[in-house]
């Protein structure tokens, strides 16, 4: 034995004198904008008034908006049938996979089952497609104001972000020569959600073209997040990105949480468009490898999504759609006349931006304070656009009871009449 050898393994193993468990870079890295506003915020709701959050992104909080009778149904089948309690291939069932590349195949944009992986929810759809494209030390360009998980998983992955503007005068169009001003020899991903989460914009065919022209110069893919597809209003048409690309590859997004009212159902999909075999192989060996990290989505819900996508009738969708418009243009009516404030009308999704003029509203710092004092005095929560990187602006959630948007707004209104201040209020008291 080589006992100089054994000393030196003995003394090697007994260097660590105590314990020293630490929280992983990426862990500490893992940071969601909205909580680390949302929880520095002191809201207290006034007693005297009941609660309205228009705050929160799930359509299902309220009760008022529930699915339609055949996705329950469709569940409840997939259930009783036995045939779903397994694991399923970490990309989803050949099956399932099937049903949904026929549900959004079309000739400008043909799919199959292989150009589809199912995911849990469209947030992993999402994590896979930024992780499959981009190293740490890559960037992305994502749209400012965005939804923040583009932010939470790429920094958590060491990839650096880049804000694109949009613009609220142009109903929240991209500004397409400050994103193009963006790219560099490290951009390897471009972010484009449509329709948007937190704006309710719809953008117009000849917008989309641009914005893939951009893509196509500089040579960079697209993640389309397309959560909200179809979720627009009557009078807009919603296009698909993929559908007008003729050279940019692109991975679209999408998932049942919105469209059918399942959010926690943890449904989603990436659809590959690979244009002039650029992903190629390796993109679509990448996404399954990363796929079986966690064994892929909620196998009852693909045992059930041929019934959910084929057989959910028309009749559902319209009503989602024609509610959401009609308490999109209450709220955007009613807060349009209120001093200090400036929304900007939606035309899809579930959401509407309302811009704060600062300038007429001294007591407030800044838009958390504003919304934060609003829980205070009037129980009304909406969320600060800060979350979003986009100051003096807050986000509505349009899918409350209409009796509670109408009474919303009215509070909006008593608390921006008591707090509103002209300019030449401010120069006389500055006077005095």
């Amino acid at each position: 034995i080589d006992l100089s050898k054994s000393d030196h393994v003995s003394k090697s193993k007994s260097c660590r004198q105590r314990w020293n468990i630490r929280p992983s870079e990426m862990s500490i890295n893992t940071l969601n904008p909205i909580r680390a506003i949302v929880d520095g915020m002191k809201l207290t709701p006034n007693p005297g008034k009941p609660m309205i959050a228009l705050s929160i992104g799930d359509p299902t909080v309220f009760g008022n908006l529930p699915t339609d009778e055949k996705v329950t149904q469709a569940l409840k089948d997939a259930i009783d049938s036995h045939k779903y309690n397994g694991y399923a291939p970490s990309v989803g069932y050949q099956k399932s996979r099937d049903v949904v590349a026929n549900f959004y195949t079309c000739p400008e944009a043909p799919l199959e089952a292989e150009d589809v992986l199912l995911t849990s929810g469209c947030s992993q759809a999402i994590d896979l497609a930024i992780t499959v494209l981009c190293n740490p030390g890559d960037n992305i360009l994502i749209p400012c104001p965005g939804f923040s998980l583009y932010k939470t998983l790429a920094v958590s992955l060491g990839i650096q972000v880049k804000l694109y503007n949009l613009l609220p005068e142009k109903s929240w169009e991209i500004d397409l020569q400050h994103m193009e001003s963006l790219i560099d020899d490290r951009t390897t991903c471009l972010i484009i959600n449509n329709p948007s989460n937190p704006c309710g914009s719809v953008y117009s065919k000849e917008h989309l073209k641009n914005v893939l022209s951009v893509a196509s110069k500089n040579c960079i893919p697209i993640l389309a997040d397309e959560i909200y597809g179809d979720m627009v209003f009557p009078g807009c048409k919603y296009q698909s990105m993929a559908s007008l690309s003729s050279d940019v590859p692109i991975l679209a997004c999408g998932g049942l949480a919105k469209r059918w009212l399942v959010p926690g159902w943890r449904m989603g999909w990436i659809l590959i468009h690979d244009r002039n075999q650029i992903f190629g192989k390796e993109i679509r060996q990448g996404l399954v490898k990363l796929s079986q990290r966690i064994l892929g989505a909620c196998t009852i819900v693909q045992g059930a999504i041929e019934s959910i996508l084929n057989d959910t009738p028309q009749e559902f969708y319209y009503r989602t759609i024609s509610f959401l418009k009609s308490n999109s243009e209450i709220c955007f009516s009613e807060l349009s006349t209120v001093p200090g404030l400036t929304p900007v009308l939606p035309a899809g999704a579930m959401y509407l931006m309302v811009g704060i003029e600062m300038e007429h509203f001294p007591e407030f710092q800044n838009d958390v304070q504003f919304t934060e004092r609003l829980v205070t005095e009037q129980s009304v929560f909406c969320l600060p656009a800060m979350a979003f990187e986009y100051p003096n602006y807050f986000r509505i959630v349009v899918t409350v009871p209409e009796e509670m948007m109408v009474e919303a707004c009215a509070r909006i209104r008593e608390f921006c009449q008591r707090h509103y201040r002209s300019c030449s209020q401010d120069s006389n008291e500055l006077d005095q």
